[in-house]
């Protein structure tokens, strides 16, 4: 099976029944060529319906994970988006497609280098890669109009909550690493002192490192 063929099936037997319907997505995704994202002993599964190993203990997320958080984010092509777990660079290389800029954040020195180099095989110009803990405080931009969590974390920052612009989406996937199943949810800022927030399905990915902090009673409350 050709490289096309694997992209379509994947849109149309994994992503499409996850009522992935937005057409700039589905185009997006047809298009950003996958195995390049992941060694080569991984090519000829690379659009399979599971997590890929990409080293350094990290996965890619699976197909239908990555599309449902970016049809969430309803990207205009004038945001300005955050994405907290660079990983292999594919998350970020689609998302730059839909809209201004991505800023992402890497933790991994590797993965940050070698997302770096494919952003620029892919002529992602409008992609500025950080390397660095993102669970700490740094100089993080205001008014981001999505954030894009890649991994889950137990507890909402507050620290992003606040670098949000009013009107802004951020996705995240919340629950404890040792349980079955965790939330995907999408935050949405409506006022400089109020959010909202929308369970959008069950899924389980791996945690981003060091976003350990036990959640408390009122994290989900805006």
């Amino acid at each position: 099976m050709n490289r096309s063929q694997a992209r379509e099936n994947m849109i149309e037997q994994q992503i499409r029944p996850w009522d992935v319907l937005d057409q700039r997505v589905l185009d997006v995704l047809g298009e950003i060529p996958r195995e390049q994202f992941v060694d080569e002993q991984y090519h000829g599964v690379a659009y399979s319906d599971h997590r890929m190993p990409i080293g350094h203990g990290q996965e890619m997320l699976n197909p239908n994970v990555d599309a449902r958080m970016i049809q969430a984010l309803a990207l205009q092509n004038t945001d300005s988006v955050l994405e907290i777990g660079t990983g292999s660079g594919y998350t970020a290389t689609c998302l730059s497609r839909l809209c201004r800029n991505v800023e992402t954040v890497e933790i991994s020195t590797p993965l940050a280098d070698a997302a770096r180099g494919r952003f620029a095989e892919m002529a992602c110009s409008n992609i500025s890669s950080h390397n660095l803990d993102a669970s700490e405080i740094w100089d993080a931009a205001d008014e981001y109009d999505a954030i894009a969590f890649t991994g889950s974390v137990q507890k909402i920052p507050e620290y992003y909550k606040l670098k949000m612009a009013v009107g802004a989406r951020l996705f995240v996937v919340v629950g404890d690493a040792n349980a079955p199943t965790m939330t995907a949810m999408l935050l949405t800022r409506l006022t400089e002192q109020e959010w909202t927030s929308d369970s959008l399905f069950e899924t389980c990915v791996p945690p981003l490192q060091n976003f350990s902090a036990p959640a408390g009673p009122d994290d989900f409350e805006f």
